[in-house]
């Protein structure tokens, strides 16, 4: 059995006592030293964690607003050729600057370059975000060319002189199939653009839904490689996908294996209880090792597996884990994965 890929999406807590107000003023004078270098300090700790916690190829710790983080700079004059087309000298993920000291020193320990996982906010995302329908072709796809700018910004600064490599690139659509005003036009052609480049150069370009509604178009986008599921907060999304159509189109899947629901896990906690998680110090460490234990992990490996065998080609956390609390319950939960991971192909199993 060929073994899969442990990533994560992206956003992670602050660390304490730094809001995400400093954050935001932080990007935007990222060009004063006392911000700069106090922001990559926490983004290259956020990262090491996910490192030490044995996330196979972490994504870049997102602490910026998804949406923002790309309209903005798309959406300036001076950084843009056309009406919402930015220049590719500008479309940079600021983040990938501030890892290249770790990925430094990664490599000098490792002896091989840091595999990272990059994320960007999707063109349909990003449209119906600043736009109400009807889908105008000509500015979705100014969007989706974007987008992909910001993919291969990042693909081809790692080919220079940088010490990591992008394994992976992930197109995130969350509000696909949730959004009632979405339809189905121009969601092939945009989503083409936007992984044209990733494609073309071997990199896993992966799409990341929050519902599985779309994953029949989503097959037909040629350079889509991998389709991602909140799977280990609602398994019955697994039943939505025929794996008949994934071998039709030659497509794989990420599953997630554990929870990022947070607030829901506390109140599901809660209920059974009766306790107060967030009020209760020490609650939220049981909670999460209780819907996150390395053998609830495993069972949702091989409950994914007796399904999809090897369509399945990344696993990871369901979403991102900015929503917890603390950094000390996100590095757990992707611990938790980590020995799961384990157990599933070293420990006996049912699959």
């Amino acid at each position: 059995m060929e073994r899969v890929i442990f990533d994560d999406i992206g956003s992670y807590p602050l660390p304490e006592g730094t809001t995400r107000e400093w954050v935001k003023e932080a990007f935007a004078r990222i060009k004063l030293p006392p911000y700069k270098d106090k922001l990559y300090e926490i983004i290259k700790e956020a990262m090491w964690q996910k490192i030490n916690a044995g996330v196979e190829v972490p994504n870049y710790p997102q602490f910026q607003n998804m949406i923002s983080q790309f309209t903005e700079p798309i959406m300036e004059d001076d950084k843009t050729e056309a009406p919402l087309l930015i220049r590719e000298e500008e479309a940079k993920l600021v983040e990938l600057d501030a890892l290249e000291e770790l990925a430094r020193e990664y490599k000098e320990k490792e002896g091989e370059k840091l595999k990272l996982r990059i994320c960007v906010t999707g063109p349909i995302e990003l449209y119906y975000n600043q736009f109400p329908p009807p889908v105008y072709i000509d500015v979705l796809t100014n969007l989706a060319k974007s987008v992909g700018r910001f993919i291969k910004h990042a693909i081809e600064g790692a080919k220079g002189n940088r010490n990591y490599e992008v394994k992976c690139a992930s197109i995130d659509e969350p509000s696909m199939g949730l959004d009632p005003r979405i339809e189905e036009e121009g969601i092939i052609t945009a989503l083409e653009l936007a992984s044209e480049y990733s494609f073309r150069k071997g990199v896993d370009t992966q799409i990341h839904l929050h519902s599985p509604i779309f994953y029949d178009t989503v097959c037909q986008v040629e350079g889509i490689k991998v389709i991602g599921l909140e799977s280990a907060s609602n398994p019955s999304l697994l039943t939505l996908i025929d794996k008949k159509q994934l071998d039709r189109y030659d497509k794989f899947l990420r599953i997630g294996i554990s929870r990022t629901d947070i607030l829901s896990m506390a109140a599901e906690y809660d209920e059974i209880h009766h306790t107060n998680t967030f009020k209760d110090k020490g609650v939220l460490e049981t909670v999460v090792n209780e819907y996150n234990s390395p053998g609830e992990v495993k069972k949702r490996m091989e409950n994914a597996y007796s399904i999809f065998g090897g369509r399945i080609r990344y696993v990871g956390p369901d979403c991102g884990l900015g929503p917890f609390p603390n950094q000390e319950l996100a590095y757990l939960v992707l611990k938790n994965t980590s020995v799961g991971i384990k157990e599933f192909y070293n420990g006996p199993r049912s699959v």
